[in-house]
């Protein structure tokens, strides 16, 4: 018996990579698979992979910057398997380039991907396990969230993919939903990107879909809501913004006030972007 017995999942991006990983694992332990790709070629490679296996897998080859495909990839999976369980929003793409060489061209097609795409897939497979009660949503972001040098606009993404958990874990818990955020380190095509600081080669993608797997099964059925930073040998939940003592309270701020309590006390607990903090950046595929 395998954790997704009778489970039908939805992964995007899935052609290489960690969504190649995460597909195959999830097969491996019961999963009925929908192997979503921009590419075609890889995505019937991994379907062949499963179906030799003995296992279910169907594609759904499209762009989920494009709605009609992000919605097709869920109507695909309830079309072929009659359900949809899960989600793994992992299809994503990344670039390096400092500030002031970015381009609008690049930040848009960025965006459109790894934030429109999940948004948009997101919503399709929320609707569908809404109406049955149950369902689970993994969404690939990264430790990038926190901000990285030459990345900023991938950064963006992966923060607003973050705040997203959150809302919909918020939104979709009353209805049986769970949604968690995933921060990966692995070394794959996309991390290689990051010229700076790639993973090392012996985090492998297969080392981080297990939790993946995890996270669509029933075992984490109290999990919700989180953000967890996996690794080869490490695991810990990232914690949300919050408040940063000490709070000051004054009935009527003017900007003496507020220069004097910065200088007197909130400067001493400033995290400063220095390259002392920042290098190395965050490495991760997602």
């Amino acid at each position: 018996m395998g954790v997704l017995d009778g489970k039908a999942v939805v992964v995007t991006g899935a052609g290489r990579g960690l969504g190649r990983a995460s597909a195959l694992h999830a097969a491996a332990h019961g999963a009925a698979v929908v192997v979503n790709d921009v590419d075609g070629e890889p995505a019937d490679e991994v379907v062949s992979l499963i179906e030799d296996s003995g296992g279910r897998a169907v594609t759904s080859v499209g762009s989920v910057a494009d709605p009609d495909q992000a919605h097709a990839a869920v109507e695909r999976c309830l079309a072929a398997f009659g359900r949809i369980d899960g989600l793994v929003n992992n299809a994503g793409v990344r670039y390096q380039a400092p500030v002031w060489e970015d381009t609008p061209d690049r930040m848009r097609a960025l965006i459109e991907v790894n934030v429109l795409g999940a948004l948009y897939c997101g919503s399709a497979a929320a609707r569908a396990m809404r109406d049955r009660g149950t369902g689970s949503i993994v969404n690939m972001a990264s430790l990038a969230t926190v901000g990285q040098p030459t990345a900023a606009t991938y950064s963006a993404s992966k923060g607003a993919v973050s705040s997203t958990t959150v809302a919909w874990a918020w939104e979709l818990g009353e209805h049986g939903v769970r949604v968690n955020g995933l921060f990966p380190l692995a070394h794959t095509r996309m991390a290689l990107t990051d010229t700076k600081s790639a993973a090392p080669a012996d985090e492998t993608p297969e080392r981080i879909a297990p939790i993946v797997t995890y996270l669509l099964s029933d075992l984490s059925s109290a999990v919700t809501g989180q953000l967890i930073r996996f690794t080869a040998n490490k695991i810990h939940i990232v914690r949300q913004l919050s408040a940063k003592d000490p709070v000051l309270r004054n009935d009527g701020w003017d900007v003496e006030d507020i220069a004097e309590v910065f200088d007197d006390q909130l400067l001493a607990v400033l995290d400063r972007p220095t390259r002392a903090t920042v290098d190395p950046p965050p490495r991760d595929e997602g």
